[in-house]
């Protein structure tokens, strides 16, 4: 697959401030693929992504040091129509990106500043609806709807626009159990389209982890592994060391793996019906069901 986003040693520090949030950073994503990026509060992650979007430089001042490459050419060469068309970002609070008075005129207002046509307007905007099941709450104010919902329709936005990168930062931060369960739904289908390159920033590891296809661990502005997500998980105690949570059928499987249950090369699942398939064997030897 072709790389689509390529970072070269960015360093970044936001005016008024004593260190930088990113500090070397390198990283190459491909296109198609599916990047989750974990780590503790005020590591970076939020940083990566508004300078992978081009907010950074371009909406704040600062330091900067390195490039980011969307297709080849530099985020600072790039304006915000043409950013605007390459990468989409949902931010943690949605009402971070609600300009209009109804969700349908949200939807529509990216499209109709660009210049689509009124039937690929409409097209792209049943679709966006669609998939994140708001068909219903197109002639509502978005900020008259529920927390989840509101998540749901900043991600229809940056839907709408169709750009071959999606990024969201801890989009089910603020919503309940349920509203997360969507967010995930979502996440899953755009991932089976395989369409889009999706970068998602999420302390919800339990189920961002069967998603992703490559994991980030970000530590004082520094990428400290990036690794495949089956070689990610091989530790989990190394990552609660650095404040992550890893599935617990992933750890209940290195339990098992650490007192012989199970032979030293198995690969440790990341979801629990995957679990399930090898350690149940397990237990009907012993007799018990």
């Amino acid at each position: 697959m072709e790389t689509i986003i390529e970072i070269q040693n960015l360093e970044w520090k936001y005016e008024n401030t004593k260190e930088f949030a990113l500090k070397g950073i390198n990283l190459q994503v491909k296109e198609h693929s599916f990047v989750g990026v974990v780590g503790a509060n005020e590591q970076g992650k939020t940083s990566l992504l508004s300078a992978i979007s081009g907010l950074i430089p371009h909406s704040f001042n600062g330091i900067y040091r390195g490039q980011v490459l969307l297709f080849g050419k530099p985020v600072r060469e790039m304006d915000s129509l043409e950013l605007a068309t390459k990468v989409g970002l949902v931010f943690s609070d949605p009402e971070a990106q609600f300009t209009a008075m109804t969700v349908e005129e949200e939807l529509t207002f990216g499209l109709e500043n660009i210049g689509y046509s009124l039937s690929e307007i409409k097209e792209r905007l049943e679709w966006a609806a669609q998939i994140t099941m708001i068909e219903d709450l197109l002639d509502k104010s978005p900020y008259d709807i529920s927390g989840g919902q509101k998540q749901r329709v900043a991600i229809a936005c940056v839907l709408a626009m169709n750009p071959p990168i999606i990024m969201m930062d801890e989009p089910t931060s603020m919503i309940d159990p349920l509203g997360k369960r969507l967010i995930f739904d979502i996440l899953r289908k755009l991932k089976e389209e395989k369409k889009h390159t999706l970068i998602v920033a999420e302390h919800n590891v339990e189920q961002l982890a069967p998603l992703a296809d490559e994991m980030i661990l970000m530590s004082a502005g520094q990428i400290v592994r990036h690794e495949s997500t089956l070689e990610f998980f091989t530790n989990p105690l190394y990552l609660r060391e650095q404040g992550i949570l890893p599935p617990e059928c992933t750890e209940y499987a290195q339990w098992l793996n650490h007192e012989g249950y199970l032979p030293i090369e198995t690969k440790l699942p990341l979801e629990f019906e995957e679990a399930v398939k090898f350690i149940r064997p397990l237990f009907e030897k012993r007799g018990v069901k």
